[in-house]
């Protein structure tokens, strides 16, 4: 980007005392799309990306069943109920229910539901019986979901910011923006005009090519909704910055045109149309699909892809499943038919070129560049149209999506606090002049009174600002009011001026005239008028600071009467005079000296008196010769006494305090719900993760071996009824209810979890104690006390021998356990077996006499047996277990030097067990296992 980087350019100092209000922001607030830049310490600039992790996201929030998304998510959630997802809103920011405008979007977007808001006629969505939201609330709460993606990026607060506005937008749509930024909590610094800031953006870049010389670029801008073409200079001018002159580059808008409704919207919705009646052709269906709001819906975002890809291919299938009535739909199209479809609207493509020369009075031979920016002019057709009219290669040399962005937080860095940015002014241009008019009371010749009605321009098209300016009313002496209008706009088209609503902006009445003109007249003040304070600040946005009434009065002042001028030969012989004579002073000096030095030493306190008395009649004496020495004259001064006024507004209304509070506890409210659901969405899933994580590790080895049965089945059986729960009569809980169903399960398998990591984590961790020690020994001297002591080692594999004992009994018990249980079932099947052949026997011997039962020896051994046998099993198991521990408890021992030697003990609870003892059970209670946590002592 000409060489120059954001680090060059952009110097970055952070505010001492916290980081709130250091980290900056700007909106690029588009029809279709919002860009969002940050500027953080240590970061210059960049895209603040969303959850996404994408660059941009869509306008558009959505509600349904309670709750609210944003961007892509509310998009798709519009393709399902259409009405309840609020697209394209910046089209309707300070507009009347007439405006032309307004029908225009309700035509593209038949299935909202607008209605007029009862006191201000502005846009209001019903989106059911109980709830209404005006754009401005929508707008708002889209400006918050900004900010809220800017903190997450920077993960830092934010609330200062910069937002960017079409530079066609008027004082009603400007003020309207600026109350949707202010329902959301936002300090705007300044709003801009997309296209300075895309200006901006450019030059910032290339300050080493900007000198005195004016370099003159049009910026070819066409977006979703709007195309606007501006002629910008770029040059430097000297300015002083705190007493000191700085040369720095500036950009000046010197021209502009525009077209409202050309974009890259109206021939997506022609694309739409275009499909629709293909599918209505093709009559799979009796349903027309313009009677469907869901089917629209979907052709419509069909639409916008389709639009894309043929910017770069020149055909494509385009193909929606279950357009309507589960009918899916398919269709080849083709570049050509795209183009066909909007002849009409490539024809306006060359209008607001041609506005922009006339308005800065530029032939296109003394444009320097020309340069696209906007989404929509990626179209091969527009690009083709434009370069027949500039004759050169276009500029492409820009970010076309990203450039408003980064130069608004370029501005924005340089007007907030806590950074330093090297100077780059930026003069707008008023694109829509403005004018005040009131009346004023003539005498006719024949002595009537008439009213006259007097214009006077107060900002003419083309002003920069920002820009103060003050108005006097010379013929006024009594209360009046007066008018701020729109100026002459016959340099729009008539629909423009339909859709600006250029007619009245505020209507001012001003009190307390006569009361200021009679009390000043009484004291003989003669008055100079009546004088208005206007200002265009950095946001465009005009208002009147101050009216005030201005009296010129004489008053009498004390002034020093003017000397005698002495003759040149006078003063001439004065100063020969005193060389010869000397001066009367030191006249005087000399006879003071003589008489101290003839007459006798005086007291302390009679010098002091005479001191004193001398220096008194000095006093008087100068005072009486200064006041011989002025005079009264008459001196004429400025009184200036301020008036009271009242501005309304006739364009739109602003919300009043009453509404703007309600609105600001609406989205407040909204914004709470939304966190509350957020939470208990969170707090569901967070229990169900858990649920699902204990259910598996349970069947996990080692959580098999750091647990007993009775525990493990204790946790299932909890898992299994909190499951049941949630999908019954718990989906609905509260957050708090969620979290303390997760202590509870927690507070039984959180111990099983850190026996595990014990477990696991105990030998990495003496192995890494040791690697340690033996590092630091030898870099130890050997006269130094040893680093690594023999004594910590037996200490140490003493403890991890114990370990690895308990692990091992405490396997091989469930081992025996689980024999044991195998042991017992195959000898009930073989006690049922004999039993079934018993039962044979019995009816054979049925036919013996007096029924007599008879048993074989054998048989009965073959009853009892199995039992017998199982517990010899056990005790032989158990047996073997106790020579296991012994031999492994004295194999160690001989393998370790005497100072490793332990005294072998038999401890039959879990205490004495981590006391040092080594793990041999002899109760049928530790046969089962063991509730305990070995402990590692490291």
């Amino acid at each position: 980007m000409g060489g120059t980087s954001l680090r060059s350019i952009f110097l970055v100092l952070a505010v001492v005392g916290g980081s709130f209000g250091v980290t900056i922001m700007s909106i690029d607030f588009g029809s279709e799309w919002m860009k969002i830049a940050v500027v953080a310490p240590g970061v210059p600039m960049e895209i603040a990306l969303n959850k996404e992790s994408k660059r941009k996201t869509p306008i558009a929030v959505s509600f349904r069943d309670g709750e609210r998304t944003f961007g892509e998510d509310a998009l798709t959630s519009g393709i399902r109920y259409p009405p309840g997802s609020f697209i394209y809103l910046l089209d309707l920011l300070g507009k009347k229910i007439d405006n032309p405008i307004v029908e225009l979007y309700k035509k593209r977007f038949p299935y909202f539901n607008i209605e007029a808001d009862p006191d201000r006629r502005t846009v209001v969505f019903r989106y059911d019986e109980k709830t209404a939201y005006s754009v401005e609330e929508l707008v708002a709460q889209l400006l918050s979901y900004a900010r809220e993606t800017a903190e997450e990026h920077t993960d830092q607060k934010i609330k200062d910011c910069v937002l960017t506005v079409p530079p066609f937008f008027n004082q009603a749509e400007r003020r309207s923006i600026l109350t949707a930024a202010e329902l959301a909590g936002l300090k705007v610094l300044s709003l801009m005009s997309s296209n300075a800031a895309v200006a901006l953006n450019y030059g910032m870049f290339r300050r080493k090519e900007i000198n005195n010389t004016a370099q003159n670029i049009l910026f070819y801008d066409m977006g979703a909704s709007s195309t606007t073409a501006t002629i910008v200079s770029y040059q430097t001018i000297k300015t002083k910055e705190k007493g000191y002159s700085e040369t720095n580059p500036q950009v000046s808008v010197l021209g502009l045109g525009y077209d409202r409704t050309l974009g890259g919207l109206e021939m997506q919705l022609r694309l739409r149309d275009y499909l629709a009646r293909r599918f209505n052709e093709i009559k799979r269906t009796p349903n027309n699909v313009y009677d469907s709001p869901r089917a629209m819906a979907k052709l419509f975002k069909e639409a916008g892809r389709l639009k894309k890809v043929l910017s770069a291919n020149t055909e494509h299938l385009s193909q929606i499943e279950g357009l309507l009535d589960e009918e899916d739909f398919k269709l080849h199209v083709k570049r050509e038919e795209f183009e066909d479809l909007c002849v009409d609207v490539f024809d306006r493509v060359k209008g607001p070129v041609d506005s922009a020369l006339i308005s800065s009075g530029m032939d296109i031979s003394a444009i320097d560049q020309f340069i696209i920016v906007g989404g929509a002019t990626r179209i091969p057709k527009i690009q083709m149209m434009l370069q027949d009219v500039w004759g050169h290669e276009l500029g492409k040399n820009i970010n076309a999506d990203e450039a408003a962005a980064m130069g608004a937080v370029y501005r924005a860095a340089d007007l907030g606090q806590g950074f330093k940015v090297k100077k780059f002014h930026v003069k707008e241009a008023a694109l829509l002049p403005i004018e005040v008019d009131f009346d004023r009371q003539i005498e006719n010749e024949d002595g009537s009174i008439a009213i006259k009605t007097v214009k006077r321009s107060l900002f003419a098209l083309g002003n920069g600002y920002p820009q103060k300016k003050v108005m006097t009313f010379n013929k006024h002496t009594t209360d009046f009011s007066f008018y701020v209008n729109y100026g002459d706009l016959d340099h729009l088209p008539k629909n423009e001026k339909m859709a600006a609503n250029a007619n009245n902006i505020t209507h001012v009445i001003v009190s307390g005239v006569t009361s200021a003109f009679q009390k000043h007249l009484q004291e003989g003040s003669e008055p100079k008028g009546i004088k208005a304070h206007f200002n265009m600040d950095d946001s465009g946005v005009l208002s009147l600071g101050a009216m005030e009434a201005v009296f010129e009065k004489s008053i009498l002042v004390e002034e020093n009467k003017p000397k005698e001028e002495e003759s040149t030969l006078s003063k001439l012989g004065s100063t020969i005079s005193k060389l010869f004579s000397g001066s009367e002073d030191e006249k005087e000096n000399k006879k003071n000296k003589t008489e101290e030095s003839d007459e006798k030493p005086q007291g302390d306190a009679n010098e002091k008196e005479e001191k004193e008395a001398t220096q008194e009649e000095r006093k008087v004496e100068e005072k009486v010769k200064e006041e011989s020495e002025k005079e009264l004259k008459p001196k004429l001064v400025m009184v200036k006494e301020d008036l009271n006024f009242t501005v309304k507004y006739l364009d739109v209304l602003n919300l009043s305090p009453e509404n703007l509070k309600l609105s600001k506890k609406k989205l407040t409210d909204i914004n709470a719900a939304e966190r509350a659901r957020i939470e208990k969405a969170a707090a569901r899933n967070t229990l169900e993760s858990y649920i699902l994580d204990a259910q598996e590790k349970l069947w996990q080895e080692e959580f098999e071996k750091a647990s007993t049965e009775e525990q493990r089945a204790v946790v299932r059986e909890l898992c299994t009824q909190l499951d049941d729960w949630i999908y019954d009569e718990g989906f609905d809980e509260e957050a708090l209810v969620y979290k303390d169903k997760l202590s509870s399960l927690k507070l039984l398998f959180e111990p099983i979890k850190e026996r595990v990591q014990e477990h696991h984590d105990r030998p990495e961790a003496i192995q890494k104690w040791l690697e340690e020690k033996e590092e630091l020994q030898e870099n130890a001297p050997l006269y130094e006390t040893p680093k690594l002591l023999i004594s910590e080692i037996a200490e140490k594999m003493a403890n991890l021998d114990r370990e690895i004992k308990y692990l091992v009994n405490k396997g091989k018990i469930v081992k025996a356990k689980k024999d044991r249980e195998a042991a017992e079932a195959k000898a009930k099947a073989e006690k049922e077996a004999k039993e079934a052949e018993k039962e044979k026997t019995k009816k054979k011997n049925s036919s013996y006499e007096g029924g007599e039962k008879r048993f074989a020896p054998d048989e009965e051994n073959q009853d009892t047996n199995p039992e017998m046998e199982v517990q010899d099993s056990e005790e032989d198991v158990m047996s073997e277990e106790h020579k296991v521990g012994e031999g492994t408890e004295t194999g160690s021992k001989e393998q370790l030097p005497e100072m490793f030697q332990e005294e072998s003990q038999e401890n039959n609870s879990e205490e004495d067990r981590r006391k040092g003892s080594s793990p041999v059970y002899s109760s049928d209670e530790n046969k089962d296992g063991d509730n305990s946590t070995p402990r590692s002592e490291l």
